[in-house]
């Protein structure tokens, strides 16, 4: 990968914010992304270098943390926005962005191109790119009798068997938090986690951390997507790994990306976001993302046939995780994180 365009930038940089909106390299396009997109085995290297062909112009990439720390640093930024997109806001982060007004509003005309029910941003701020479903991941060779349900996750079988993300830190671990919520509701959610913590070895910080645990064979059973085996069959030639699709449905996750008000280069960014929408760009989300994509007319490959898509997939109103999350993550804590 070329290091020129795909720039890790350093917290110190968060310290410049108050700067004037410059491109840090001239660039005719300047996009702030999670770190996993612009990796060397993520989606920036194949698509970023279509996009400069088609259009003849330069793109820098931003890596600033996972999606929640991309978003923070853009609102941080909001005054003088050093980027001209911000991706990774998914349908559990859109209320905090359109809160935070960094965004502004664009109706590509290859929307039409999407599912209405992948749309998940009616304001037009968000355009989404891919989607996926959250999913205990189990390996087969060692666990015979695999969750069938979200109360399977309780029983006294699976003692120290489960890793989990935290929902603070983690887009998976907030996931699975909403998705206990969406299944036992207010009430009932905070019941279910004080019978799930004797099951769970270790909440991590990050996905990185608990996959490769579970890969290591720390535990057989562990956080992360319904896409998951599709890679070990594709790179690994195994079907060891599988993913449980749950009775009550799986939580859904649809990410997007959206043009930041006051940037430098908007009009490149409106064809960023008209090419993201093609086939181009969405043929390469499964290989390298790992996850759907929002195109359906993109071919997919043979190794999906073990990444399930739920008949039932669990969603929260963006709305209604804003005006709430805070308190359910301080409840959770009380019950997951004791003293």
């Amino acid at each position: 990968m070329n290091a020129r365009k795909f720039l890790r930038i350093s917290a110190l940089l968060i310290a410049l914010s108050t700067l004037p909106a410059v491109s840090l390299s001239g660039a005719d396009l300047t996009i702030y992304a999670y770190d996993s997109f612009v990796s060397e085995w993520g989606p920036a290297g194949k698509v970023i270098p279509k996009f400069e062909q088609k259009y003849g112009l330069e793109v820098e990439l931003i890596s600033a943390g996972d999606a929640g720390q991309v978003l923070n640093r853009a609102i941080l930024e909001k005054k003088r926005p050093r980027a001209d997109i911000v991706m990774g806001i998914d349908n559990n982060l859109l209320a905090k962005a359109l809160d935070a007004d960094i965004l502004e509003p664009y109706r590509s005309q290859n929307l039409t191109l999407i599912p209405d029910r992948l749309l998940f941003d009616e304001t037009l701020h968000v355009s989404p790119f891919d989607h996926g479903y959250f999913a205990i991941v189990y390996d087969s060779a060692r666990l015979k009798d695999p969750p069938k349900s979200m109360q399977d996750l309780l029983k006294p079988a699976y003692r120290g068997k489960i890793i989990l993300e935290d929902p603070r830190t983690s887009s998976p671990g907030l996931g699975f938090l909403l998705w206990t919520i969406a299944v036992y509701g207010e009430e009932g959610f905070l019941s279910f986690w004080e019978k799930l913590m004797p099951n769970v070895l270790t909440i991590t910080e990050g996905w990185d951390t608990a996959y490769g645990l579970f890969t290591s064979g720390e535990a057989p059973m562990v956080l992360s997507y319904t896409t998951s085996p599709a890679y070990h069959v594709e790179y690994e030639n195994t079907t060891r790994y599988r993913a449980a699709i749950f009775q009550e449905g799986n939580y859904q996750q649809i990410e997007g990306m959206g043009i930041l008000k006051g940037a430098k280069n908007r009009d490149n960014a409106r064809k960023f976001i008209d090419f993201m929408l093609t086939e181009d760009f969405q043929e390469e989300i499964p290989l390298t993302n790992w996850m759907f994509p929002v195109n359906p007319e993109v071919e997919l490959p043979d190794s999906f046939r073990y990444a399930p898509e739920p008949q039932k997939a669990l969603s929260f109103d963006t709305r209604v995780i804003h005006k709430n999350l805070d308190h359910w993550i301080d409840s959770w804590l009380q019950v997951a994180v004791k003293p």
